[in-house]
């Protein structure tokens, strides 16, 4: 059977429609079509209905679905273990955080573009968290505390941070000396998250309340300054406008839980060698000692 066509049609089901399919892979869309047609006149059967609002999968499409992606999974491994120690090749789909990603992971992400020119890395920095699987990735890089899902993660660095506000909203609203009077206070937050605290070896977890929200920690770094509230932050945002004392940290004796950065793959027996190389950089780039384990996440 035709490994191609099998890729085709997993990225097709996944995207769920022909020409995001082809965006993802590079090829036209009428090479799309040819593949799927090759790959159901070999099976006799209809995997996807066309529509004019993209394709569904039939009832033999969703059941084979699964059967090609864990074919496509293997030979790509099997691939990856006889190639040549140094060669890597074709495309690498990377989603990375805005905030962090351009500063210390884009220079990671070209040294690798530089040791292999047969691989071409495509990155996407934005803050939302994306679907892997749906769109197409074949890994993220995610800074934080991870959320639970399907997939698959390895620690790679280690992320510091701080409480802190501006002197302004300080001199006005005081600042709060213990976790529980930080629910006395404006809190600028990324959405309904949890703040956790360390009290020796106790976490504390605290749910903030404010006005202020934003998907970015740039932007809530501008509010801390505008003193709007209480910021929640890692030093790589805050470093420099504590520095010029546009910000103070507080409440210091409760610092933040430690934090990680992490590469995120789909669950799969193997991950491919693209992402355990992108990985051992990583590692080497960002924390000398990172966990040596997986997380379910």
């Amino acid at each position: 059977m035709d490994i191609e066509a099998l890729q085709t049609f997993v990225q097709v089901a996944d995207a769920g429609g022909v020409s995001p399919a082809a965006r993802r892979l590079g090829v036209t869309k009428s090479v799309i079509s040819r593949r799927l047609l090759r790959l159901e006149t070999q099976l006799g059967v209809q995997l996807l209905a066309r529509t004019t609002r993209g394709a569904a999968l039939t009832d033999a499409g969703i059941a084979f679905r699964e059967y090609a992606a864990r074919i496509v999974a293997e030979i790509e491994a099997a691939r990856d273990a006889i190639l040549p120690a140094g060669e890597l090749q074709g495309r690498f789909r990377i989603a990375a955080p805005i905030s962090f990603g351009p500063t210390h992971l884009a220079p990671v992400l070209a040294q690798m573009a530089r040791r292999h020119p047969l691989l071409n890395i495509h990155t996407n920095y934005s803050d939302r968290t994306v679907d892997l699987i749906g769109e197409g990735y074949d890994c993220a890089i995610r800074v934080g505390h991870l959320q639970n899902s399907n997939l698959i993660a390895k620690r790679v660095g280690s992320i510091y941070g701080k409480l802190v506000a501006s002197p302004e909203y300080v001199k006005a609203n005081g600042a709060p000396e213990t976790p529980t009077e930080l629910l006395d206070h404006q809190s600028l937050m990324q959405g309904t998250e949890s703040w956790r605290f360390m009290d020796g070896d106790k976490i504390i977890t605290v749910n903030p309340q404010g006005r202020f929200k934003a998907d970015n920690p740039i932007a809530l770094v501008a509010a801390a300054v505008a003193g709007l509230g209480l910021g929640y932050l890692s030093d790589s945002v805050t470093e420099e406008h504590i520095k010029n004392g546009a910000l103070v940290p507080v409440m210091v004796r409760y610092p933040p839980l430690l934090a990680g950065i992490h590469v995120v793959r789909p669950r799969s027996r193997h991950p491919t060698r693209k992402i355990r190389v992108l990985t051992e950089m990583l590692v080497e780039c960002l924390d000398k000692t990172p966990d040596a384990g997986h997380e379910s996440l």
